[in-house]
């Protein structure tokens, strides 16, 4: 076998194709021609000392220290320095464009959606039988058992079991309904009683309970959330049509679906 392979424009879009990646690259690019147009609407503008700043911040988190580094991750990803500029470019001008839109609606959609906001510290372990869950709970009230030995016996993904179950901080949104009804009520630190759901039966124990602060991260976060939905929004209300496709390679198609 040839030790050289060349692989084409076309072949990476049959390859798209088949992956079925297509509608996420194509309304990646209908976001960005919304972005672009929302932003000269706006009149905003990206200097190039946001560029730098924001290339620097790139560099810093995919850890391209040195030159070279910087030269190999940009081969790697087929990337000349106009289109590594573009790229920067186009994620601070979204940023802007973000911060345009919502800055001024973040306190307002802060305290109108507060208990969205409440964060919990959780560490959890899932069985498939309620009635051992419940046995584990009561061992663990007795004291003849704690939580980290639960863990450690029971968690089969290695990563998740060194961590004692750690679920990390997660707001109640994130939580089933179920578990976050329960969680949500808690007076940590505590146990609570198994709950069932359609994925298991969880023993969780609730460490803390985190009041929603409105900090930078939040700001950010919320700001991100809004722009997103209304990102979304703007999509969906655009007729994308795209030019993979000639019309003589779709007849086939169409009749084989009909036959089907």
């Amino acid at each position: 076998m040839s030790n050289h392979l060349t692989i084409s424009c076309s072949d990476i879009i049959h390859k798209l194709k088949l992956s079925c990646q297509i509608p996420s690259v194509v309304e990646a690019i209908a976001s960005q021609r919304v972005i672009a147009q929302a932003a000269q609407e706006a009149s905003i503008q990206v200097t190039e000392e946001e560029i730098q700043q924001e290339g620097d911040n790139l560099r810093s988190e995919k850890k391209l220290v040195k030159a070279k580094d910087t030269w190999a991750w940009l081969k790697k990803h087929h990337l000349s320095l106009h289109e590594f500029e573009e790229l920067v470019r186009n994620k601070v001008l979204e940023q802007k464009l973000a911060n345009h839109l919502f800055s001024d609606h973040v306190e307002k959609f802060f305290y109108e959606h507060q208990l969205d906001y409440i964060a919990a510290v959780t560490y959890e372990v899932v069985f498939d039988d309620r009635d051992f869950a419940l046995e584990l709970f009561y061992a663990l009230e007795e004291g003849e058992i704690s939580f980290p030995e639960i863990a450690r016996q029971y968690i089969l993904e290695p990563e998740l079991r060194r961590a004692g179950g750690y679920q990390g901080v997660q707001y109640r949104k994130e939580f089933r309904p179920e578990i976050a009804a329960a969680v949500f009520a808690a007076t940590p630190p505590q146990v609570l009683k198994p709950i069932t759901t359609p994925k298991g039966v969880y023993l969780i124990w609730v460490e803390e309970i985190i009041q929603p602060q409105l900090d930078e991260e939040l700001r950010g976060k919320i700001i991100t959330e809004l722009f997103s939905n209304w990102l979304k929004q703007q999509i969906e209300g655009i007729e994308i049509v795209t030019q993979l496709d000639a019309d003589a390679n779709l007849q086939p198609q169409e009749e084989l679906l009909q036959q089907a």
